[in-house]
Formats: structure tokens, C-alpha cells, sequence
């Protein structure tokens, strides 16, 4: 399983989970230590402008040593909407171009299919990552209006 952390300049965390293991909190919580390093190494000065944290509503993210993970990393959580379960950035912008890119494809391993998916999203352009946050700010009203309106109903 692929988890990425990414923002407007693009990847910043690329993780595979080992064959046999299963995303729990513990190792979520971990992923989410690991991110905030690879943002001070990446993101010079970004942390001091705040990060904001948007992930679905799976249980190891809504987990109480999650949230109480990402409160001591000091991060905002962008809420996901409820019965959105499509609406993640990276399942709507990423893994689609992704999948396209590789139909078709015979891998010889894992590891070749952990290379070629990190360079691919490696390469993309920052305006390709870019143009995915702006889908999600798009996304996001739409989606909290459409649901206020159900909501009053």
C-alpha cells in the first residue's frame, strides 16, 4: 500500500507498507513523526506557517493516539467530510494519472513497482501538485455546502 504526504511543490513523504502489515495507528502516528522530519528537510520554514493535515476518516486516522499525535506535532486537521469516502486529494488528483501510467505494465517485483511509482511521483511538475491543492479547496466548499444543505433537511 502507497500513503502520500504531499503539498504544492509536490511529494513529501512517500511511504510503502511492507508486504503483510496492516496501517494501524501506532504505525500511522509513526509515518506522521516521520513526515514532520521530511518537511523540516524539504520545507525549510514551512513549519513555522503552520501545516495543515487532511486524511480520510479511516479508522488508524481517527484513532484517539492519532489525534492526539497530530495535536503534539502541533498540525491542523482539515476535516473529511462525511460520506465523501472519494473525496482525498490524493485519490482524486494522484492515483489516477498514477494508474494510467502504469496500465499495462508487468512488474518484476515490489521493488521495481516502489521505484517507478516514487519517480513518477518525483517528476510531476509543481504545478501538477499545485493544481491538486486547488481542486481540494474547490472540492471542499462544494462539498460543505452540498452538505449543510442536507444537513438542514
Amino acid at each position: 500500500m502507497l500513503t502520500v504526504f504531499w503539498d504544492m511543490q509536490g511529494p513529501i513523504t512517500i511511504s510503502f507498507l511492507e508486504k503483510g502489515s496492516t496501517v494501524n495507528s501506532a504505525n500511522y502516528c509513526e509515518l506522521l513523526r516521520q513526515v514532520k522530519k521530511d518537511i523540516k528537510n524539504k520545507r525549510r520554514g514551512h513549519q513555522s506557517k503552520g501545516v495543515i493535515l487532511h486524511h480520510d476518516n479511516a479508522r488508524p486516522h481517527t484513532a484517539a493516539q492519532t489525534v492526539q499525535t497530530i495535536n503534539e506535532l502541533g498540525w491542523e486537521l482539515l476535516p473529511h467530510p462525511r460520506y465523501s469516502p472519494d473525496f482525498a486529494p490524493s485519490d482524486c488528483h494522484l492515483f489516477g494519472p498514477l494508474k494510467a501510467f502504469t496500465r499495462g505494465t508487468k512488474f518484476e517485483s515490489d521493488d521495481e513497482v516502489k521505484s517507478v511509482v516514487s519517480d513518477w511521483l518525483r517528476h510531476q511538475s509543481k504545478d501538477f501538485y499545485a493544481e491538486g491543492i486547488r481542486k481540494l479547496v474547490h472540492r471542499w466548499e462544494k462539498c460543505v455546502t452540498v452538505l449543510e444543505d442536507y444537513d438542514e433537511k
